[in-house]
């Protein structure tokens, strides 16, 4: 009887033991459990955010290549349609003679036009100043017009200006004098191809005639018996003759 009692008492420790320590147990594996599910969760969670950020990264990229491509295109579209508008600006400006060979003189649409006629005043002038250089030295004819006859000294001024302005040049000094197209010219303002204007003989309000070629000298064929040359105008007698001075050539009076 007393070895039965023994043996119950055994077994009821034994599943009071059992009883007391599965739960304990149970609840360890859970734990692991939710901490091995916190952990893959986490790792799961990084990698999403590294894939967005990839993602992201590679759109960013993507889309400045492409504004990249777009503006090179757009500065190559730019270059190309200003290069055509450059050589469309450019136009050539002719003038035909009668009896002479065409000058065309290519100049651009958008230049200021005060640098157009600065350009063609130049070439006026010096083709003026050569026709009038190369007849120095040659005798003093009255009436004379031409490098054939020799001149007087409004056939001179006649032949250096008839084919460089658009209305007709008068034959004598006073007629010149009092050309409506012609602009007149303080003489502290005289520029190369103004004419200058003398009263030599008390004819008219000017009987004499020459070039101002600039530093203070004109060109002039003087009297019979002389020959074409420059003279001073600070000369006494030239300084008491003075009666005024005309320009001939402007930009709107220019060929």
């Amino acid at each position: 009887m007393a070895r039965i009692t023994k043996i119950s008492m055994t077994l009821c420790a034994l599943l009071f033991t059992t009883l007391s320590f599965t739960p304990l147990a149970n609840a360890s594996e859970q734990a692991r459990h939710t901490a091995v599910q916190k952990t893959h969760l986490a790792k799961t969670t990084e990698r999403k955010k590294k894939s967005t950020q990839k993602n992201e990264k590679n759109k960013t990229a993507s889309k400045q290549k492409k504004v990249s491509s777009k503006s090179s295109h757009t500065t190559a579209k730019n270059t190309r349609k200003t290069s055509r508008t450059a050589s469309a600006s450019l136009k050539e400006k002719c003038t035909v003679r009668k009896g002479h060979k065409s000058t065309c003189l290519k100049v651009s649409k958008t230049a200021k036009l005060s640098e157009v006629h600065k350009v063609r005043m130049q070439k006026a002038q010096k083709t003026a100043m050569k026709k009038l250089m190369g007849q120095i030295g040659k005798p003093y004819h009255w009436g004379g017009s031409s490098p054939r006859t020799g001149f007087d000294c409004s056939g001179l001024v006649y032949y250096a200006y008839k084919d460089l302005v658009k209305f007709r040049i008068p034959r004598t000094a006073n007629e010149m004098y009092h050309l409506r197209d012609a602009a007149s010219v303080d003489r502290g303002e005289l520029e190369s191809g103004d004419l200058v204007f003398f009263r030599t003989q008390g004819r008219g309000t000017a009987d004499h005639v020459g070039v101002y070629v600039g530093n203070g000298k004109f060109i002039q064929s003087p009297r019979s018996g002389q020959d074409i040359q420059i003279t001073s105008l600070s000369e006494d007698y030239w300084v008491r003759h003075y009666v005024g001075a005309r320009r001939v050539m402007t930009p709107k009076t220019i060929r």
